[in-house]
């Protein structure tokens, strides 16, 4: 039996924002057609910090199953700060015949901006997702909080799926949101300003996008326009308060911002649940929404939910969790381009 083992040079320049869109698109599709395929993301943390988060899931339109892992170092001690990543791991198998096709080792990158993140580029391309079902057609500007990898991925997956034009951008050192616009602006052809006062992010714009690490709000939903989208991507994990490393959960929006949306969609309820993320799990605790309020974004890609019904609606996408689904689905997408290019070693191993 052979299976392909690519190395992380044999990965480089092959998937770009528009295929990874697609490719999320259809694997939160398939999930909502048929749950058995993804799970919750599940992570395990050592009491020195080194964190292990694994993600299994299928594409049936792919064929393929499979599991990815990533393990790294991570500070709690104020923002999250990951001071160590290791190179991550992706095995995938046939989804019909459970023979192993490949061994991939590395970060797909997404190949116009070259970030070697995996991460980044599945967040940003599941956003993209989002974007596409919740974001007003005629959306034109964009608020934005934070100016690390994922902004950067954000904010290019909205220019791939909606007309913007302008941003705005906030973060909490003026040198970075200057940096940022100066950088990004002409890469993705549209005016960036930076500002001085978060509020200003969301006066006047058509999406507003949380891409920090932050463990307080950041967002106050009394700032919110009717017609606005939002999107927000910080995790949680209340494992890393029973451990004694956060004082609470992590939230990146308030509850009156999920008290004032229309309509809420999410990656994976079940993992608002396993994981008692802040951003909605607390919402839902203090009787703001339940649980049925939340809807799956897979049903958004099935037309199962109409989504956003009118442009005077406030939507909120919560990019709650990395899901096996998405990430098998960039994965898979990458092993073809690099088996088409013959890239990557064959390897041999005996039948079981």
């Amino acid at each position: 039996m052979a299976y392909r083992l690519l190395h992380p040079a044999d990965l480089e320049g092959l998937v770009s924002m528009d295929d990874a869109i697609e490719g999320v698109g259809a694997a939160y599709g398939a999930v909502a057609q048929s749950p058995m395929i993804g799970a919750p993301r599940r992570r395990v943390h050592s009491p020195a910090g080194v964190r292990v988060s694994v993600f299994p899931g299928g594409v049936p339109a792919l064929g393929v199953i499979g599991v990815g892992e990533h393990a790294e170092l991570v500070k709690h001690d104020g923002p999250v700060q990951h001071t160590t990543r290791e190179h991550q791991v992706w095995l995938l198998h046939d989804g019909e015949t459970a023979k192993l096709r490949g061994v991939m080792i590395g970060a797909v990158n997404e190949k116009t901006v070259g970030y070697t993140c995996q991460t980044a580029l599945r967040t940003g391309a599941t956003s993209g997702v989002g974007f596409e079902h919740l974001a007003r057609d005629d959306a034109t500007t964009v608020g934005m909080f934070g100016t690390g990898h994922h902004a950067v991925t954000q904010l290019m997956a909205l220019t791939r799926v909606r007309p913007i034009r302008q941003a705005k951008i906030f973060s909490r050192n003026e040198e970075n949101r200057r940096a940022f616009a100066e950088k990004y602006g002409p890469l993705f052809s549209i005016e960036i300003a930076p500002v001085d006062t978060p509020e200003e992010v969301v006066r006047g714009t058509d999406v507003v996008i949380c891409a920090t690490n932050t463990n307080v709000p950041v967002l106050m939903g009394d700032w919110l326009e009717p017609g606005q989208h939002v999107t927000s991507i910080v995790g949680s994990n209340i494992a890393l308060v029973k451990a004694g490393w956060l004082d609470a959960r992590r939230r990146e929006v308030d509850n009156r911002t999920v008290e004032r949306a229309d309509v809420i969609a999410a990656n994976n309820i079940e993992a608002v649940m396993q994981d008692e993320q802040g951003d909605l799990f607390e919402p839902i605790e203090a009787g703001i929404i339940a649980i049925e309020d939340i809807i799956e974004l897979g049903h958004l890609v099935n037309g199962t939910h109409p989504g956003r019904t009118s442009d005077d609606q406030i939507t909120l996408h919560k990019n709650n969790m990395g899901t096996g689904v998405a990430d098998i689905a960039v994965a898979m997408c990458a092993y073809q381009r690099a088996e088409a290019a013959g890239r990557g070693t064959v390897m041999e191993l005996p039948e079981v």
